[in-house]
């Protein structure tokens, strides 16, 4: 924005600067209740998150008490080697989704495929369940990394917000709202200038009737 001397103190920039004026308060009110909604979107997915590392937690300890079961009962050369042949999951597509208006990574995929499937069925039940417990694990691990990088994208949006927000409240206002000053400053003292002028020649053309009048009433009486 121009500085306050540079402004032009004239009706038409009085009346564009209260617009701006009244524009910027809108947005500030828009901005802040995004920052508000962000906000509360940022403590509900940290309590998903919170959720999802508890249940993550527990999965991984029933996984790895699986695997031991495993290798009690059928051997840990034969739950290595049955390791080695596992088919792998279904890639992951990574599509993006609108979180108020911040872009985040959706994760999709990593599920078991038709291979798999078959092949747990040809499994001793200790394996297959330590396997399982695995995919689960999988699958979390995916829930978590996906609420994690909602929880920083928004944290990044709610600063920016901020930012922006006390740009336009502590910054931009306080300078239109200078230049209003400044341009009823002006307008004013050149209204005072304009009526002295006038004044002044009111003034000076009393002056000169009163002359001619007295001018006449000489040569009258010459």
């Amino acid at each position: 924005m121009p500085s306050v001397i540079n402004i032009r103190p004239t009706r038409l920039e009085y009346i564009r600067t209260k617009r701006r004026i009244i524009v910027a308060k809108k947005g500030l009110k828009l901005l802040k209740l995004k920052r508000q909604a962000l906000i509360l979107e940022f403590f509900n997915t940290s309590k998903s998150v919170a959720s999802l590392r508890s249940g993550l937690q527990a999965e991984l300890v029933k996984g790895y008490q699986a695997i031991r079961m495993a290798e009690m009962l059928a051997g840990a050369m034969r739950l290595e080697n049955e390791a080695m042949k596992i088919p792998q999951l279904n890639k992951l597509h990574i599509t993006p989704k609108n979180v108020m208006g911040v872009r985040i990574p959706k994760i999709e995929g990593g599920k078991s495929n038709q291979a798999l499937t078959e092949h747990l069925l040809e499994l001793p039940p200790s394996i297959n369940e330590a396997i399982k417990a695995f995919q689960n694990v999988h699958k979390m691990v995916l829930d978590v990394a996906e609420k994690e990088t909602t929880l920083r994208k928004l944290l990044l949006e709610i600063e920016k917000t901020k930012r922006k927000s006390n740009a336009i409240e502590n910054v931009f206002i306080p300078r239109l709202l200078a230049a209003i000053k400044f341009i009823i400053f002006r307008l004013d003292e050149m209204e005072r200038d304009t009526f002295m002028m006038l004044k002044t020649v009111k003034r000076k053309m009393g002056e000169r009737e009163q002359e001619a009048l007295l001018k006449k009433e000489k040569e009258i009486l010459a």
